[in-house]
């Protein structure tokens, strides 16, 4: 798969693509935060419109179950979680509704140096309907703040995947892949933000699952600090066919400490 860390800590990092990478972090997981005066309510506004959102028409509705529940327990059916940036959640990506907006982020260079999958939408629909189309093991999510498609992102089975060739799996451990979309969102501290809501998420809703995952690469260091800034530890250097990887690791014994 692609790699996952788009950006995230600064404006100007790549981001990991479609593949085990991972984000760089930008000041708390996308968000926006809350302002008790005029001018800061004003600058709230502006970084919203700024953003690059997709028509929010549907996101509202009960989000569409995603391929596979019985591997990855919905994704797309979570409850939203609270973060310092505003309400997160994760929604079953739509390819008919969502190939737009996402093949327009795998286009940014920040995003396709990592996640390689620049180019006509034809390849990003390849990409998406390998999963939405698969059994399961992979499912693709927008992630919305307070309403707003702004990231995306692939929770997957790290003991059933190519992965686990790579290292000592355990049963139902779960991987995360992730990009920011926004170039307004990215630098901020949100990839730090959004991945600690998100491997929270897993562990709530999949209490059979001990361990979040990820890989990033290993020469993508913001990738990796937000990823440690985030609650996972650093396991291994691990050698896939396509990158040097840091093999990060959440564990659910630590969640409370780290």
């Amino acid at each position: 798969m692609p790699s996952i860390d788009a950006s995230i800590n600064s404006g100007t990092e790549p981001a990991h693509p479609a593949g085990p990478d991972h984000p760089t972090d930008t000041a708390g997981p996308t968000g926006a935060e809350a302002a008790d005066t005029l001018d800061l309510r004003l600058s709230g506004e502006l970084l919203a419109a700024l953003r690059d959102r997709a028509p929010e028409t549907g996101y509202a509705a009960a989000p569409r179950m995603p391929t596979g529940g019985d591997l990855l327990d919905d994704p797309g059916g979570w409850e939203p979680a609270a973060t310092p940036a505003g309400e997160f959640r994760l929604v079953a990506a739509d390819v008919e509704r969502d190939l737009a907006l996402i093949s327009r982020w795998m286009n940014d260079p920040a995003v396709a140096a990592f996640w390689e999958l620049s180019g006509d939408e034809s390849v990003t629909a390849a990409h998406l309907r390998s999963q939405v189309d698969g059994d399961g093991r992979s499912v693709p999510c927008l992630g919305l703040l307070d309403g707003v498609p702004m990231s995306y992102w692939e929770l997957y089975r790290a003991d059933l995947d190519p992965l686990a060739r790579h290292y000592p799996a355990r049963p139902q451990d779960t991987g995360l892949h992730l990009l920011i979309g926004g170039v307004s969102d990215r630098g901020r501290g949100i990839g730090t933000s959004l991945l600690r809501a998100v491997s929270d998420l897993v562990l709530d809703n999949r209490p059979r699952c001990t361990r979040v995952i990820a890989e990033p690469d290993l020469r993508n260091t913001p990738s990796v600090a937000a990823f440690l800034s985030a609650g996972f530890r650093f396991s291994a250097e691990v050698q896939l066919p396509e990158k040097r990887a840091a093999l990060m690791i959440r564990d659910r014994v630590l969640r409370r400490l780290l």
